[in-house]
Formats: structure tokens, C-alpha cells, sequence
């Protein structure tokens, strides 16, 4: 199962003209394209929604941070 000789793909690009006829062809691969399309924009989208939560995750660790230093350095001060 290895990739289709020259007269292989012949032969499947005559079955798909038979089955869908040449008008067809165009829409389907408009059709496929932007899907595509689409799919690559929702991983990029889907990518970004990820670092934004990573970039709200470390601020609030950070700001966690930041109050346990600071009511530790007031507890000391009260000593």
C-alpha cells in the first residue's frame, strides 16, 4: 500500500469525474478548502485562549504570592 503510480491516479481521477461529474468537482474542493480553513483558525484561536489562561494562572499565583509576603512581613512586624 504504497503511493498510487501514474496510471493509478488516472484511473481514480476518471472514477471521481464519473461520480461526480466536472461541474461538482470545483464546489468540493471549495467545500474541503475552506474547511480547512476553518479547522486551522480554531486551533490558532484554540492556542490562544490556552496562553491566556496560562498568563492568568501565574498572575494569580503571583498576586497569591504577594499577600502571603506581605501578611507574613505585617505577622513579623506585630512581634
Amino acid at each position: 500500500m504504497g503511493i498510487p503510480s501514474g496510471m493509478e491516479l488516472v484511473i481514480i481521477v476518471l472514477v471521481v469525474l464519473l461520480l461526480f461529474g466536472g461541474k461538482k468537482i470545483p464546489e468540493l474542493a471549495k467545500g474541503l478548502g475552506s474547511g480547512i480553513k476553518n479547522f486551522k483558525n480554531a486551533i490558532k484561536d484554540d492556542e490562544k485562549t490556552e496562553d491566556v489562561a496560562n498568563t492568568d494562572k501565574k498572575e494569580e499565583i503571583e498576586k497569591k504570592a504577594e499577600a502571603t509576603t506581605t501578611s507574613e512581613t505585617k505577622d513579623n512586624k506585630t512581634v
